[in-house]
């Protein structure tokens, strides 16, 4: 329990606390459960891409596709919808989550194979992916009323009074707790971006880590894309665009260190929850929502600049151990 008071994970969940407080002495109806519901599903699109960024940056690599990634599969699934209608909505689910697979498998063929730095591979594919919607789409929309009702009705349907869109960001959120603290490859992960070359010495192989890394992120943005497009019933070129930059801003607010092997998932959902509660509260606080970029970044700066800090920190009482045992 006392580990847990001192972790960033707690101290984020009481900057929450301590944020919703402040809105509900002007605005006591955002605190509502039913609103507070409201904002974790709109919030839910970034704790799934959260979620597939934090690994990525576990094993000290950046993945700035993810949006590009979610707007490329959702064009492909909306476009398949308008075509044949009477498709199933498992099968549009597959196709998601099977193209965002690819399209982050090669990113991380070229980061494996290619020995080429992630951030200038996510890049460049960022702008390919973008390129690719443009081709296929002509640069038109696909808009609500050319897509099936059944297309557009999932993620709103409702399990137990949340919306399906929330339940798979909760499931998301179980399934990979457990993956990165029960299996070999969340172990792996870690080991990676702690020290890679230790871990090359047990065997692990640093090059197809960060390629399942990438696989992993690609297929949760896959998945995000059918979401996204089918919940706000629109797809175009430029869908999501920026939203990257809130994806990395979610996992450095909730202590994953940009320099790898540091942070879990209760950290990325919390950063996450974070930006969605400020953003959610921008309207009502009639702060003008073109703020909210200049509030992701100036929060990624912060948050690295308060990890460094914690860091240099432990570094100078190490230091200062080893020169009294001299």
């Amino acid at each position: 329990m006392l580990r847990f008071l001192a972790s960033r994970e707690a101290l984020l969940l009481g900057a929450i606390g301590v944020l919703l407080a402040l809105i509900a002495t002007r605005f006591p109806a955002f605190v509502t459960p039913a609103n507070l519901m409201d904002v974790f599903n709109d919030t839910s699109p970034l704790i799934l891409l959260a979620i597939g960024q934090m690994i990525v940056i576990l094993t000290k690599c950046i993945d700035l596709s993810v949006a590009a990634n979610l707007a490329l599969t959702g064009m492909v699934v909306s476009m398949i919808n308008v075509a044949l209608p009477g498709v199933p909505v498992v099968v549009i689910l597959a196709v998601a989550i099977g193209l965002g697979t690819v399209l982050g498998m090669v990113n991380g063929i070229l980061v494996w194979k290619l020995d080429i730095p992630p951030i200038v591979v996510t890049l460049g594919t960022m702008t390919i992916f973008r390129g690719i919607i443009f081709l296929l789409s002509d640069g038109a929309w696909v808009n609500s009323h050319e897509m099936s009702p059944a297309f557009k009705a999932f993620p709103r349907a409702e399990v137990l009074g949340l919306p399906m869109l929330s339940w798979i960001a909760i499931l998301a959120v179980i399934l990979f707790a457990v993956v990165m603290t029960r299996t070999t490859l969340g172990r792996a992960f870690y080991a990676v971006g702690g020290n890679p070359h230790a871990a090359t010495y047990t065997g692990i192989d640093v090059g197809k880590t960060q390629f399942w890394a990438f696989t992993i992120s690609g297929a949760l943005a896959g998945l995000t894309g059918y979401l996204w497009v089918s919940r706000y019933a629109v797809a175009y070129v430029d869908i999501a665009s920026g939203f990257e930059l809130d994806v990395v801003a979610a996992c450095v607010i909730g202590g994953i260190s940009i320099a790898g092997g540091v942070g879990s998932i209760g950290g990325a959902l919390l950063g996450a929850i974070f930006l969605g509660v400020i953003k959610n509260a921008l309207p009502v606080v009639n702060i003008s929502p073109f703020w909210q970029l200049a509030i992701s970044g100036s929060a990624i700066i912060i948050a690295v600049a308060v990890n460094a800090r914690a860091s240099r920190t432990k570094g100078r009482i190490i230091l200062k151990t080893a020169e009294h045992a001299a």
